[in-house]
């Protein structure tokens, strides 16, 4: 009997990511997942990681400590402010404050690392350039284009990236979420979370988070100090 191919996820803690690993798993790989310590301000939606790679069937799940925090340049990382209360118009108008730099560059290059060593041809990675408050490292053709890199880089010529919410709303993510039953009150999206862990509500994460569900018509099993 053949093995299941091996795939690393990458995995936050997050609904996107969340959604991701189920889906990889329906599509019959051997997950490995992988989240990361990066010196963000609120280790809420990493503490939920563990969690969610549990119950969603991960054969292993790995954090790794890295320090981006050591540059700065976002209010995920440094003391700057999180925006809150944004419309959608104002995500979209400038790249926010939340972008942390070259974030899913580091992530997605650690990912092929322990790839090329498990002999893993496949990373998954939950971004979404739809709902994507501007992130420019959610956008098709970074991902293209880091594939690309891989494959030159590294004795996995055959490697793919799947980024298989990339052009999926936030409501259809929580629609595949549903079909394959991932348990949402488990993932965590805050930017701002309060002491005990709850969402604050306000920040661009939580606002595309909420009208999502609320799109579905239904509640979001997240605990919130309000909204």
């Amino acid at each position: 009997m053949l093995s299941a191919p091996r795939a690393i996820i990458l995995l936050s803690g997050g609904m996107d990511s969340a959604v991701c690993l189920a889906l990889a798993r329906a599509q019959g790989f051997e997950c490995h997942a992988l989240s990361f310590h990066y010196g963000q301000r609120h280790a809420t939606e990493l503490d939920a990681a563990p969690e969610v790679a549990h119950a969603l069937g991960a054969a292993e799940h790995r954090l790794v400590d890295i320090d981006l925090a050591a540059f700065g340049g976002s209010a995920l990382t440094d003391n700057l402010d999180v925006p809150t209360d944004r419309t959608s118009a104002e995500m979209r108008a400038t790249i926010p404050v939340t972008y942390v730099p070259a974030r899913n560059t580091v992530f997605l290059s650690y990912a092929l690392a322990h790839a090329e060593v498990i002999q893993a041809h496949d990373i998954f990675i939950g971004v979404n350039a739809l709902d994507f408050s501007g992130y420019p490292d959610c956008r098709p053709s970074f991902i293209a284009a880091f594939q690309a890199m891989a494959r030159l880089g590294t004795r996995l010529t055959d490697l793919t990236i799947h980024a298989p919410l990339l052009h999926l709303t936030k409501a259809e993510i929580i629609g595949k979420g549903r079909d394959l039953q991932v348990d949402f009150g488990m993932t965590r999206t805050c930017y701002k979370p309060d002491g005990a862990g709850r969402a604050c509500g306000r920040c661009d994460a939580c606002i595309l988070r909420l009208k999502a569900f609320a799109e579905v018509g239904i509640g979001d099993p997240a605990p919130y100090s309000s909204h």
